[in-house]
Parts: structure tokens; C-alpha cells; sequence
């Protein structure tokens, strides 16, 4: 059981809200700090600035009783859990202003007896790094009784609330004590094993999980060439290959987003760039795929052409509103820049305007599905949200479609209601 009676949590994001409300139905008194005043007012009125399944009502309880309350600065807590971003720089190292950042709001309240938990995806001797900072920014305080720790997260975006509680953690400390510390905090609401190791590891250990998934993604994309070079269809293919009891292949799409998989495995390649060879080519791999599939669309739009273009998806994975890293986002970009005269309907169930990178893209248009799908000449489905599942294939009739998530594979009914199914629904 854990004594530690009040947590701040730096950072109200996508992992950083969800563990504050969880935290904090559990019994322990939450602070979640932000320095955007639209997530501090969303939070503070009981509401969730993102979309993310079960999460509101985790809020709403949390706020409603005085367990949850939310701030553009840090108080003094037990406990601080920095679950704050860290993107990559143009060399693919980590960039760790943010993580500097929460650290110099929550240097000076610290007495010295606190856990400081690192929650953010972090290259290895990050944590170490952390500790080396409180050091300097307090030289007055003896900081051997700082309790820093590292505790990854491993939730899947749309789940994050169900596995929160039923998926295993791994805990690093700086010392065994802090990882103690830590594990018994988030005893408080996990229910699965929380495994306990250093700092270090316990980074590696989220950066491998990450770079797993991206290499077998890689294969998949890779597959999804090939066999739309030999004239296969790489969806029945891989399910064929995935009747073999120790195969396993992932799904193809149109890349690979989010702040986790498409980031992650560079932290490895810029820690040893010689050793990480394989790594390193998946993410290349993955990396190229939005081309790819800007080609097999202009081959599309060449055979309509001055048709409009419907472009349905531009979340990273299906159901969430999480634009990061999205390889729908560079595709419909790329495809805008190109072909400045084409109109492209976007169809995005999950936000109500188009983000800022969008601004200069005058010819593309946030759009109801099923109008995008009835005005244009040529349909890309560039992820796989719920609500596409309803499309019929009357939908479809005399269209082009190219579907990059196998979501649509039923390629003949969708053919006998007259649509034309191009590379056999490849990309």
C-alpha cells in the first residue's frame, strides 16, 4: 500500500489525463498541471479536450468530488508524474526540453523526499539525466532522498482507461527504493504484474516494445508492395500466411504515426547507429509507405481526371482524434501541394476543424463522409475508423477506390454494384 496521499501530474495529454483520473478514483488526490489553458479549463470542468473512450466519465467523477483538479503551475505534492511529450531532433536524438521544463516547475518545491516518476518515452540514461538536473537546479537541498523513477506507458490509444488496469507495467528506479516506490503508487489502480528494474533498462524496455511492432509492420508494408507487383492480394495472402501456428503478420496501412511506434525505434538508432541496422530500415520503410500511396493515387485521379479527391482518415489509428505523427496527414498534404487544381474532401468523423498544417492547403475541404464519397471521383480510405464500416458498396459505384487498411475487402460485391477496385485494394 502506498503512503503517498497527493500526486501532480505534469502534462495533461493523451497518457498524462488518463492516469491523473485514474489515479485519482483510486483514492489519491491529483494536481494535473498543463500550460495549455484550454486542457486546464476543460479538466477543471469536468472535460475530456480529446477524444478517448471511458476517459470522460473518469474526469467528470474525479472533478465532481474533489479529487481532480487541474493548473498551469505545479503545488507541492507526495509524488509528480512527468508525462510530458519528447519528440525526436532533426538527428533523430531525443529532444528533452519538455522534460527539462516540468523539471524546472517542480525543482523548487521539492524538499527532497519526493518521487519523481519520468513517464515519458525516453532514450536510456534519460532518467539518470533527470536526476543529474534536480541536482543542479537545487545544489542547497540534499537530493539522496529523491526517489526518480522511470514507468513507460503501454496503452493503446481508444483502450487507454481498460488497460491502464490490465496491462503489466515495468518500473525502473534510480535506486531499488524508488522503484518500490513507484510500483506500490501504481499498485494503487493496476491490476496486471508491475515488474521492477532499473531506470535504464525499464527505458530500453519501451523503446524495444515499440521498434518490435515497427520492424513486423515493416514487413507487412513490404508485402503489400510486392504483392502489388505480382498481382496478389496481399490481405487474403496474409491471412493464408497467418494460418501457420507460429506466423503472426501484421496489417499493411498507409505508414505508420502516433507518438510511439513512428518515434521510438529512432531513440535506438541514435543511441547505437551501428548496431541498428534492421531498426533503422523498417523505419525507412515505414517512412516511405505515404509515397507510395500518393502514386497509386495520382494513378487513380489520372483516370478521373479534375474529379475531386474524398481522402477519408487523418487520425494515426482508428476511432481517436490523435493527428501526431499521422501518415494520412503527409499523404493529403502531399497530394494538395501537387495537384493545387484538384479539390480534396476529407473526411475526418473525430475533430471539427482541419489543424494548422492544413492552412495553406486552400484546396482541401473537411467534409462529411458519406458527400466526400458521393462527390468524388476517386476514394482513398487512409484509416480504418467504425464509422467507414457502413459504407455500402452502392457507395462505391463507378468510383476509384484504393482502400489502404483492407477495410473494404469484399472486393466483389463491391465490383457487382459497378466499382472499380484498384491493385486489388493493395495500397
Amino acid at each position: 500500500m502506498t503512503e503517498i496521499k497527493e500526486v501532480a501530474v505534469i502534462g495533461l495529454g493523451y497518457i498524462g489525463l488518463p492516469t491523473a483520473a485514474i489515479l485519482a478514483a483510486n483514492g489519491i488526490r491529483v494536481y494535473g498541471v498543463d500550460v495549455n489553458e484550454r486542457n486546464v479549463s476543460a479538466v477543471n470542468n469536468g472535460e475530456v479536450p480529446f477524444v478517448e473512450p471511458e476517459l470522460g466519465d473518469f474526469v467528470s467523477r474525479g472533478v465532481s468530488s474533489g479529487m481532480l483538479s487541474a493548473s498551469l503551475a505545479a503545488p507541492a505534492a507526495d509524488a509528480y508524474i512527468l508525462a510530458v511529450p519528447t519528440p525526436f531532433n532533426d538527428d533523430y536524438s531525443a529532444d528533452l526540453s519538455y522534460i527539462e521544463a516540468a523539471a524546472d516547475g517542480i525543482a523548487p518545491l521539492l524538499t527532497g523526499r519526493e518521487l519523481v516518476i519520468l513517464e515519458s518515452t525516453s532514450p536510456p540514461g534519460t532518467t539518470e539525466h533527470l536526476a543529474r538536473y534536480f541536482a543542479a537546479a537545487r545544489p542547497d537541498l540534499d537530493l539522496d532522498q529523491l526517489h526518480v523513477a522511470h514507468c513507460p506507458e503501454r496503452v493503446l490509444p481508444g483502450y487507454v482507461m481498460r488497460e491502464l488496469v490490465t496491462n503489466d507495467r515495468v518500473v525502473g528506479g534510480m535506486t531499488p527504493r524508488a522503484a518500490q516506490l513507484a510500483k506500490e503508487l501504481y499498485e494503487t489502480f493496476c491490476e496486471a504484474e508491475i515488474l521492477t528494474t532499473d531506470a535504464a533498462t525499464a527505458e530500453m524496455s519501451k523503446l524495444v516494445e515499440n521498434s518490435y511492432r515497427d520492424v513486423n509492420i515493416a514487413f507487412a508494408n513490404e508485402l503489400s508492395k510486392i504483392s502489388d507487383k505480382l498481382g496478389i492480394n496481399v490481405w487474403e495472402l496474409i491471412d493464408l500466411a497467418n494460418h501457420h501456428p507460429r506466423v503472426n503478420i501484421l496489417q499493411p496501412g498507409p505508414g505508420v504515426g502516433g507518438h510511439c511506434i513512428a518515434v521510438d525505434p529512432w531513440f535506438i538508432v541514435a543511441a547505437a547507429p551501428e548496431e541498428s541496422k534492421l531498426i533503422r530500415q523498417a523505419r525507412e520503410t515505414n517512412d516511405s509507405k505515404p509515397r507510395w500511396v500518393v502514386a497509386k493515387t495520382e494513378e487513380a485521379m489520372a483516370q478521373a481526371p479534375g474529379a475531386p479527391v474524398a481522402l477519408l482518415g487523418l487520425a494515426f489509428k482508428k476511432n481517436i482524434d490523435d493527428l501526431r505523427e499521422s501518415p494520412a496527414i503527409q499523404i493529403a498534404l502531399d497530394l494538395a501541394a501537387k495537384h493545387p487544381q484538384t479539390t480534396f474532401l476529407v473526411s475526418e468523423p473525430n475533430i471539427e476543424v482541419l489543424p494548422a498544417s492544413f492552412a495553406c492547403a486552400s484546396n482541401v475541404q473537411l467534409t462529411a463522409t458519406d458527400a466526400a464519397i458521393e462527390q468524388s471521383g476517386t476514394i482513398v480510405l487512409l484509416v480504418d475508423h467504425d464509422e467507414y464500416s457502413n459504407v455500402v458498396p452502392a457507395q462505391l459505384a463507378g468510383k476509384l477506390v484504393i482502400d489502404t487498411r483492407g477495410q473494404w475487402r469484399s472486393i466483389a460485391d463491391a465490383a457487382a454494384a459497378g466499382a472499380e477496385i484498384l491493385e486489388d485494394i493493395n495500397a
